[in-house]
């Protein structure tokens, strides 16, 4: 392992999805784009976090250990960016409304489920509530 590094054993993932298109590689960032974490809640601003306002737009929320994905209709999702099969936590891509954790290159549908492993199981799913502009997500529900 040592004249390898620990990165040959952890990047197996490809860099196009099943259908040959680049994923999208990196997800907005949080910070001062109106996204906030306190005492276990997220809160975004969409007026400010535009990516997110729209269909389809997704961002990865490292200090919370969140994914957030607008699935459209108003509507926010938010899973764990926690994988379910070795404990990666920041390595996501998405693309075609999946996720792919690119440690391993397990897949998740915008829900949690899951498409296809290495995992074994879905991610956890967070309660979302949503007033106008202002998402916000309850981590310890």
């Amino acid at each position: 392992m040592s004249t390898f590094g620990i990165g040959f054993f952890t990047g197996c993932a490809e860099d196009t999805d099943p259908t040959g298109r680049n994923p999208t590689t990196t997800p907005p960032t949080s910070g001062t784009n109106g996204i906030t974490v306190a005492n276990n809640v997220v809160t975004v601003d969409l007026a400010v976090a535009t990516a997110l306002a729209e269909a389809g737009g997704w961002t990865l929320i490292p200090q919370a250990r969140v994914l957030l994905v607008n699935t459209g209709s108003n509507n926010i999702n938010a899973l764990t960016s926690v994988c379910t099969h070795s404990g990666c936590d920041r390595n996501w891509t998405f693309s075609n409304n999946r996720f792919t954790c690119t440690c391993h290159n397990s897949r998740f549908n915008t829900d949690g489920s899951l498409v296809n492993g290495p995992a074994a199981s879905p991610l956890r799913t967070y309660t979302v509530t949503r007033n106008g502009n202002i998402v916000t997500v309850n981590l310890s529900s």
